[in-house]
Order: structure tokens, then C-alpha cells, then sequence
């Protein structure tokens, strides 16, 4: 399903209740926290990252670094937890984020 097919507010409303997954820290993207980006994304579509760095402007080079690499879309991003989107190309409706609650009022 792509984004078009689910618009951001949809995706916002899903990702509310989310908890982060993966935390980056000061080193910033390392080739274990990229790793595990992409598998999270890979089985669960919609994530929340936290992005624990220096000032905004760094967080927003590191959300934008992240998206670019995992080629996933920035949802939202809100003090320093963000919200990335990657359709999988067979999501698992046991662990998708997304199919998981399809059945949301407004879905």
C-alpha cells in the first residue's frame, strides 16, 4: 500500500500510539542503527525513531540521512521523534504497523 493510498493523517493517527524502536544517539547513523532501521521498516511499515542530537537543525539532517538511505518517507517529525513510512513489498498483517489497524475508525 503507498503512501498516496494513505494519506499523512492516516498514517499520523496510526503512528500515535507507536513506541520508538531504534534511538540514534550522538554517533549518529551507524551501519548497525541503518541495519536496524530498515528491518523495522522492512516488517512493521510504520516506525518511530528517536533522534537524540545536538540542535534541530542536526536532527533534521539525520531524519532527512535516514529516510535517504532507507528510501522511506517522512511522516512527521515532532521534537526529536520521528516518523518514518516504507511500504513493504509483503507485509506480515500479524506485525504491519498499518494492517494491524486497518479496521480504525477513518481507515
Amino acid at each position: 500500500m503507498s503512501s498516496q493510498a494513505l494519506d499523512n493523517r492516516q498514517l499520523r493517527a496510526i503512528a500515535h500510539k507507536l513506541k520508538p524502536i531504534v534511538t540514534v544517539a550522538q554517533k549518529g547513523v551507524s551501519e548497525t542503527v541503518h541495519k536496524e532501521i530498515d528491518q523495522a521498516l522492512a516488517r512493521h511499515e510504520l516506525i518511530k525513531v528517536k533522534i537524540v542530537v545536538g540542535d534541530r537543525d542536526l536532527r533534521k539532517e539525520v531524519a532527512a540521512e535516514i529516510c535517504d538511505q532507507t528510501r522511506s518517507e517522512l511522516v512527521q517529525s515532532i521534537g526529536n521523534i520521528v516518523v518514518l513510512y516504507r511500504a513493504a513489498r509483503q507485509p506480515d498483517p500479524k506485525l504491519s504497523n498499518i494492517l494491524r489497524n486497518k479496521n480504525m475508525p477513518g481507515l
